[in-house]
């Protein structure tokens, strides 16, 4: 019989080593969202404000991040910027400034179209009660806000953990260049080993992602009841 490649799996620390490859691309996730949330935010509230220079600022942000490709930015950032002024910049730091770049860009236009969604009625009828600008923010506005945010905003995590498979191409030892650095040594083994491992780290990412992806959508329609 013909064999598969699936004992490539358990050879030696194969299976642990792709697993610190998918922790390496959860941490850098996780650290990107979380500052991408807070800058988000920030950038949310600038870009709702009726100042036309902010408008103009956060509209060229935003679309130059959404034109420009997260690979050609990753370029950009680990060879253009290390070149360019002789910073010394790890793989793993600049992928974390470019999903932070990203990251806020689309949290901050999440942010501003949450607000937006809000009916200008409902800040009238604070002030008509005798609420603060503050109490309306804290009582009316925010509550509202975060219920259409946090959906959106999980499925911006599943997208950013998704996208790190790039970071393989600037030599970030994650879960993809592991899965590359075990294929490499097993091409000669076991021929196979491509299929299963390709397909394990896809199972990895699956499972990884879907939980995330379907907390989602229970709070959205929770939230929508």
């Amino acid at each position: 019989m013909q064999d598969l490649g699936i004992k490539v799996l358990f050879q030696g620390k194969n299976f642990l080593r792709l697993l610190g490859g998918l922790w390496v691309t959860i941490k850098i996730s996780l650290i990107s969202v979380l500052i991408s949330i807070i800058l988000g935010i920030l950038l949310g509230m600038v870009m709702n404000m009726k100042n036309p220079v902010t408008k103009i600022i956060t509209k060229i942000y935003l679309e130059f991040i959404r034109i420009m490709p997260q690979l050609v930015l990753l370029f950009l950032v680990y060879f253009g910027l290390t070149k360019a002024f002789q910073i010394n910049l790890s793989g793993q730091l600049a992928a974390v400034i470019v999903f932070v770049l990203w990251g806020t860009a689309e949290m901050g236009d999440l942010v501003r179209g949450s607000l937006s969604s809000i009916p200008i009625h409902q800040y009238e009828s604070g002030k008509a009660i005798g609420l603060t600008s503050l109490q309306i923010y804290r009582y009316i506005i925010i509550p509202q806000t975060v219920r259409r945010l946090v959906p959106l905003a999980i499925n911006l995590v599943t997208r950013m953990i998704k996208t790190t498979s790039l970071i393989v191409l600037i030599g970030v030892v994650e879960v993809v260049k592991v899965g590359q650095q075990i294929i490499e040594a097993s091409r000669l083994s076991v021929p196979s080993a491509a299929l299963w491992i390709y397909g394990v780290i896809f199972l990895l990412y699956f499972l990884t992602c879907y939980p995330i992806s379907l907390l989602s959508t229970k709070l959205e329609k929770a939230w929508k009841s």
